[in-house]
């Protein structure tokens, strides 16, 4: 074999499959995609931005072709790959097996033009075997996975680029629009107008603590005496004798608990005759009328209990399980899934698919029989059938990669914590799917007796015996070196998965209960699978004591808001979005500032109350789940050959005669949109029926009640701003105030809530007594940080006013030197020289010669505070570095020591936690750009018989660069757009 190029995405993918391949390869990446739609009106070529769709970047009047553009930042990767492509025999593009991967290798192919042979190869592990396999069978590249990533680009970009004006225009600037992220923000705003409207409903529930009593003498059974039969006890364990039970009815109606209640408050229809709802009075009277009843077992049920294991991993359940138990956001998840990917250790973290290959499933069955015995491993392989609408077959589910499934232990010595945590959590769901249920019995209890008024009623408990653990143990049984601990570690360490926020480690948020439901009523926690509730030996007839009887008061609670991992599963059970793009999906939503995180929930903003009011009420398909998920199955059949591109594209865009396409919707329905109507949230009303509301405006949402307004308390919960609040912060509102009159001018002195801050004014521009009110904007000036609009007085307000102050004249040049407040904190001026000052009262009290000696040093910038540490919040989840938080020159920032991450608006140093500072440094290090590829010698030996050749072709490819109109060809084939 002759000399070859492979080209893959990721440098990290290109070391470790370099290592695989031997001389004659050489292996460099791409760095992403190559090319792609402008991403500004910079980037689009002069000889286009005529053209009246140059905006879109589309040409939608010719078969929607699209303009590709290599950014400045992607010309010094081209450059080198042709370069190396000049000088071999063939090109591998060993780019992911998914439609990006696929539209990724196609760009390639389009910009460098090679000349020699082009072989596509796909693999779905980075394993030496996968590697060489792939190398051996490589095929062409798929035109129709290109067309569909193609399609769903270009309908994203017309999406985004012909809504997002609209938000623009009728909301606020810079917002934008999405296909997924509008439905993903409207599935949000839902969740939290349900909270909104919740009424909380009182109830009371009485539990009992009882004992089983001797019959005969009426004392207690002697624990070590106590028969076990199928409900375990154990011997002298106080709390195997004593059990809780909750009472369940009285005179035959069942006590009301919260699910029994609807969102309004009430009992549901007709429930009243079903139900009692106990309120504090009658409870604690039923416990008083109850304290020297006599209780009896009055009916056992035994049921058998079965569950099964989850399927091996998708891409959605992974970072489901990754936020329920180690605490990570989607996007942290998904990039230490790709570094584990990366080196080999996983397979390809993008799927749908629940499947494992034979081969998997053979090395997963001999793992967990050698490390748990036969009997833990099922007679027959498990199948799991997809279960994801729309799901893609093209990869297998994610699973420990290579010939020998490779323990925790031995893993946790060749990476980060963090990646540590998810190859364990990885490897124990792919062992569980294949190892046997677990099984065991389930008993109901039920306790009556009869109160001193005459009342029946009735206390139910459950217990629950595990006969054999099945798949548990890969979660329980602690075997030598397979729990990873925190000494000993390696590249970061390696610490246990209880390490995350939620460890459940004998059990996943998708495991399937078979025959009976372990839970008692209104309990679907997964927390109660970690726990055998045990009773005493009990059988009808048998007396118990009653040791305790407890009333307590609880509130129905309003629908939990979305965190990352539930969004993304209730995306994927409505069919909207694609593995790839959850992770950048819920990242948007949060940057957008549609939604703050409170915790791990997802709290949205009413900004993005506003935009999904506008697309709910004018643009209705456009943020249906039904219609986006019906595109998903169109893009699947374009992949599958069964759809062509531009009649999709064409229907969306232009309609037919079945309904209006987007372009038309936009362009008539603009003028119909109410941006009063869209903007405001309703809240309540007082007694004369005036409507308090919160309105959205340009600088963000404020509240407003007939001719009354206030600025409301950053980031606050919707679902909290009830009437009464609204009216608080609007009799209370501090918006602004009369200081008192200036002397000198006669003009009122205003303090003010700014949207970059409180100020003082001198005038204003319907106060006539400015006499230049028409000609210029009133003099302001910021309030000094110590300084708030409730405690500023008149007399400071004025010292404020009258900055800049002039210290002195320069003795040099006899220029001007001023002390002054800024932007960016206070400082002296002489020209166009400038020195910070360490505090604002320096302002006023610096003197000339103390600002000659400043001016005299060299220029300082304010490293100080960004060397100012608050506190350490321990390792990253990503990296395993180091993280603090540090006060800087712009606020409150993160950093690894590498990388710095502002906080956001909804973060204060309070509640920071190193999940959400490891976010916020993730979401900073993908939004850095790539650095281009470092020119190197290669391996490859340089034929001199192909060097005068090899000039022609790297001058070809560097003409392809700026010339590349491409030949036209049939629309399933067509080569794209006009391209720069």
């Amino acid at each position: 074999m002759g000399n070859a190029l492979v080209i893959v995405e990721s440098p990290a993918k290109a070391r470790t499959i370099s290592n695989y391949l031997g001389p004659g390869y050489i292996v460099e990446s791409s760095v992403g995609h190559i090319r792609d739609l402008p991403a500004s009106a910079g980037e689009i070529p002069k000889k286009y931005k005529s053209k009246p769709w140059a905006r879109l970047g589309i040409n939608v009047e010719d078969d929607f072709k699209p303009l590709y553009v290599v950014s400045r930042k992607k010309q010094p990767t081209i450059r080198h790959l042709s370069s190396l492509l000049a000088e071999v025999d063939e090109l591998y593009l060993a780019t992911d097996g998914d439609r990006e991967g696929e539209a990724i290798a196609w760009h390639l192919v389009e910009i460098l033009k090679p000349k020699v042979p082009v072989k596509r190869m796909v693999f779905h592990e980075i394993t030496k075997n996968a590697i060489l396999e792939a190398v051996s069978s490589p095929r062409d590249i798929d035109r129709r996975l290109v067309d569909a990533q193609e399609g769903r680009r270009l309908l994203d970009r017309l999406y985004g680029y012909e809504v997002s004006p609209v938000l623009w225009k009728k909301v606020m600037p810079r917002l934008s629009a999405g296909r997924v992220q509008s439905v993903a923000t409207r599935v949000v705003v839902h969740r939290e107008r349900e909270r909104m409207l919740f009424v909380k409903a009182p109830y009371w529930s009485i539990t009992g603590t009882f004992m089983l009593d001797n019959p005969v003498t009426g004392n207690a059974v002697n624990a070590g005496n106590a028969v076990t039969g199928n409900i375990a006890v154990n011997p002298g364990n106080q709390d195997a004798v004593t059990f809780k039970a909750r009472l369940n009815t009285v005179n035959g109606k069942r006590v009301a608990i919260g699910k029994n209640f609807n969102s309004n408050g009430q009992l549901a229809a007709n429930a009243e005759t079903e139900f009692i709802q106990l309120n504090k009075v009658a409870a604690l009277k039923l416990v008083e009328e109850l304290s020297g009843a006599s209780f009896v077992v009055k009916s056992r049920q035994n049921k058998p209990y079965r569950r099964r294991p989850a399927p091996p991993f998708i891409t959605s359940t992974f970072q489901q399980e990754a936020s329920r138990k180690l605490g990570m956001s989607s996007a942290v998840a998904m990039r230490v899934a790709q570094s584990l990917y990366e080196d080999g250790l996983i397979t390809y973290m993008r799927t749908d698919s629940t499947t494992l290959s034979p081969r998997a499933v053979d090395k997963v069955r001999k793992s967990a029989r050698s490390l748990y015995g036969q009997k833990y491993v099922t007679a027959e392989p498990r199948v799991y059938k997809k279960r994801v609408k729309n799901a893609q077959e093209a990869h297998e589910a994610i699973r420990p990669a290579g010939d020998v499934v490779q323990l925790p232990s031995e893993v946790a010595k060749r990476v980060h914590a963090a990646h540590a945590r998810v190859y364990q959590l990885i490897w124990q769901r792919t062992l569980a799917s294949q190892m046997t249920d677990c099984v065991g019995e389930t008993a109901q209890i039920g306790v009556g007796a009869v109160s001193s008024s005459g009342s029946e009623v009735e206390f139910s408990a459950s217990g629950t015996v595990i006969t054999h653990g099945g798949f548990r143990a890969v979660y329980t049984t602690p075997l030598e070196g397979v729990h990873l601990r925190s000494e000993g570690r390696a590249r970061g360490g390696a610490a246990s998965l209880g390490a995350g926020k939620k460890s459940m480690e004998s059990t996943d948020s998708t495991d399937s209960v078979a025959d009976v439901d372990d839970t008692q009523d209104g309990d679907n926690s997964a927390d109660t699978f970690n726990v055998e509730r045990k009773l005493p030996p009990l059988t009808v007839g048998d007396h118990l004591r009653s040791l305790s009887l407890d009333a307590k008061g609880h509130e129905t609670q309003p629908p939990a808001r979305y965190t990352e991992a539930s969004l993304v599963k209730h995306l994927e059970e409505l069919g909207v979005g694609r593995p790839s793009t959850y992770a950048s999906i819920m990242r948007t939503i949060v940057d957008r500032e549609y939604a703050w995180k409170k915790g791990s929930a997802l709290v949205p903003s009413f900004t993005a109350f506003s935009v999904t009011n506008l697309l709910e009420l004018h643009f209705p398909q456009m943020v249906d789940y039904a219609f986006t998920a019906e595109m998903e199955e169109d893009l699947d059949k374009i992949a599958r050959g069964e759809e062509q591109t531009v009649p999709w594209l064409s229907r969306f865009y232009f309609g037919d005669d079945q309904a209006p396409g987007l372009k038309e919707k936009v362009t008539k329905r603009l003028p119909d949109i109410d941006a009063r109507e869209v903007n405001t949230v309703p809240i309540g009303a007082d007694k004369t029926g005036a409507a308090v509301v919160v309105r959205v405006g340009r600088y963000g949402p404020y509240l407003q009640h007939g001719e009354e307004v206030a600025s409301m308390p950053a980031n606050i919960e919707p679902d909290t701003l009830k009437f009464e609040r609204a009216m608080e912060l609007l009799s209370t509102s501090q918006d602004e105030r009369v200081l008192g009159v200036d002397p000198a001018s006669g003009l009122d002195v205003w303090v003010k809530a700014g949207h970059f801050g409180p100020y003082v004014q001198l005038g204003s521009t319907g106060d006539q007594k400015n006499e230049s009110k028409t000609k210029k904007k009133p003099k302001t000036a910021s309030l000094f940080k110590n300084m708030t609009i409730e405690t500023v007085t008149l007399k400071e307000g004025l010292r404020l006013l009258s900055l800049p102050r002039v210290v002195g004249k320069s003795p040099v040049d006899n220029v001007d030197i001023t002390a002054q407040n800024g932007r960016y904190g206070p400082y002296i001026k002489k020209g166009s020289e400038t020195r910070s000052l360490e505090s604002e009262e320096l302002i006023f009290t610096i003197t000339l010669e103390e600002c000659i000696t400043l001016l005299s040093q060299p220029k300082q910038y304010k490293r100080a505070a960004t060397q100012r540490q608050l506190k350490e919040l321990g390792e990253d989840i990503e990296t395993g570095k180091q993280v603090v938080m540090k006060e800087g020159r712009y606020g409150l920032y993160v950093t690894d020591g590498d990388v710095n991450a502002s906080l956001r608006k909804s973060d204060t140093a309070e509640t920071i936690t190193i999940e959400r500072a490891s976010e916020l440094l993730a979401i900073r290090r993908a939004a850095s750009p790539a650095k281009a590829p470092a020119k190197k010698k290669t391996a490859v030996a340089k034929k001199t018989a192909r060097k005068a050749p090899a000039k022609k072709r790297t001058a070809a490819a560097k003409k392809s660069a700026t010339n590349r109109t491409a030949a036209k060809k049939p629309a399933a084939k067509r080569s794209n757009a006009p391209e720069s």
